[in-house]
């Protein structure tokens, strides 16, 4: 496969995307350093992004709470796997890659991102964005302002996972609705809004190894994609 080639499997979430555009959730998996034991969330696919000068390259596009603990998980290993189920196609695509956290550059854990950008290994998606000089805060910029109003107030909340002070009237307190403030907006709006940016993170997952199978043939299909060293994608067909 040509290293500028889109990869088969990643073709194949965009059609079947385009057929079930709210197929969008995923559970994402990482390793507790402490444990070790696996961790398993759902998250919301937001996009891949794509290098201009390598389309076979797609990173995975997610966002997080940077204060949550899979953070930690992730900084200690970043080796993390996600699994798709898409229902309307009877499609399963489990990916597994190398994840990084994107808070704010104010964040004392925008380092350790520098750190892996600086460290990427060559050919990979991240390693060309770099090349490219990708503006990672704006994207997160955004991603964020792409939101919807309820989903950005949760960014406001307490540290997710944290003990639930004062109970559910504590809760209620809390904003259900965030909008980008106007330049009259009282100061607590304001304050919830840089709260919220600060706290607000892309997660990406950068490809090595794809197992694609497909349920909704007769007879299934499975298959096992891996990126080279060149950037290009291997492919085998294994039973399903």
């Amino acid at each position: 496969m040509a290293t500028s080639a889109v990869p088969r499997w990643k073709t194949a979430i965009t059609n079947a995307l385009a057929e079930h555009e709210k197929a969008t959730v995923v559970q994402l998996a990482s390793i507790d350093p402490t444990a070790p034991v696996p961790h398993v969330r759902s998250h919301i696919f937001r996009e891949f992004i794509i290098p201009k000068s390598k389309p076979s390259l797609p990173l995975f596009l997610t966002t997080t709470d940077i204060r949550t603990p899979k953070t930690a998980q992730i900084i200690s290993n970043p080796h993390v796997q996600v699994a798709w189920w898409i229902e309307g196609t009877q499609e399963q695509f489990r990916i597994s890659g190398t994840a990084s956290a994107i808070p704010a550059p104010t964040n004392g854990l925008y380092k350790q991102f520098l750190h892996n950008v600086k460290h990427a290994v060559p050919n990979s998606a991240v390693a060309t964005l770099k090349d490219e000089n990708f503006d990672w805060e704006a994207k997160r910029k955004e991603s964020f302002k792409n939101m919807s109003a309820h989903m950005k107030a949760s960014w406001c909340r307490p540290t997710p996972g944290s003990p639930l002070e004062g109970g559910e009237e504590e809760a209620k307190k809390w904003p259900v609705r965030l909008e980008e403030p106007t330049e009259d907006a009282d100061e607590e709006f304001k304050r919830n809004w840089e709260t919220a940016m600060e706290n607000f993170a892309l997660l990406v997952v950068d490809p090595t190894d794809v197992d694609y199978v497909e349920l909704g043939v007769i007879p299934n299909r499975r298959t096992r994609f891996w990126r080279k060293s060149d950037g290009s994608w291997d492919s085998e067909v294994i039973v399903p």
